[in-house]
């Protein structure tokens, strides 16, 4: 599963097919800092900014994708026993709507595991309809609620979702295929981006030229 399918809010996460939790994977002491992860990353069309907040132990994120349509989120590197993994929380939802309507988009967690951080960063999201056939098989292995469509949402607290990460998380299925993303260097063009913008402008130009 590619991470572009990315989720952020739980309405969004059920769409896009990823598994929303309504509660984090840590609690401080799990917590760490890893200075090589802050700074530009890119794979594909999508370019992500980690901004380490040491005060907060954690990372602002910044997600571009092909479309040029940004979003933030809080990112924490987690720690259990010997594998690392990312939990992100949409940052303030930037949705032209009034108060009353946002209050209905509950914000939820997704879970990341980072399989290395360098030279290259490489994480697999969550596969859910792996999770879907473990918990099928166990409905006691990990709570949750199967919603309208057959969504799954984990609502299992902190220290149970960890209990599953330290049993399962090495699980050959449960994660995805990795995702590599290379470290762009300030001033380093992105190739791809960079031919996305190069055709765009190519287009625009033959419009101006239809017009005269």
């Amino acid at each position: 599963m590619n991470i572009r399918e990315l989720c952020s809010y739980v309405l969004v996460g059920l769409l896009a097919g990823c598994v929303p939790s309504l509660h984090p994977l840590y609690t401080d002491k799990e917590l760490i800092l890893e200075e090589e992860l802050s700074g530009l990353w890119s794979e594909e069309k999508q370019i992500w900014k980690f901004e380490a907040d040491k005060g907060e132990k954690s990372y602002e994120l910044t997600i571009l994708d092909e479309d040029l349509k940004s979003g933030k989120f809080i990112a924490h590197l987690v720690k259990l026993d010997d594998s690392l993994f990312l939990d992100l929380f949409p940052g303030e939802l930037e949705l032209q709507a009034n108060n009353f309507y946002k209050i209905h988009l509950l914000p939820a967690h997704t879970f990341l595991k980072v399989d290395q951080i360098k030279p290259t960063l490489k994480m697999r999201i969550m596969n859910h309809e792996e999770l879907q056939k473990m918990l099928k098989d166990d409905p006691n292995l990990l709570k949750h609620e199967i919603i309208k469509d057959n969504r799954l949402v984990l609502t299992a607290s902190t220290k149970e979702l960890q209990q599953f990460m330290k049993k399962y998380g090495k699980h050959k299925d449960l994660f995805g295929d990795a995702v590599e993303f290379k470290r762009l260097q300030l001033g380093e063009p992105d190739e791809d981006n960079e031919d996305k913008h190069s055709e765009e402008a190519r287009e625009n130009e033959s419009a101006d030229d239809s017009d005269q």
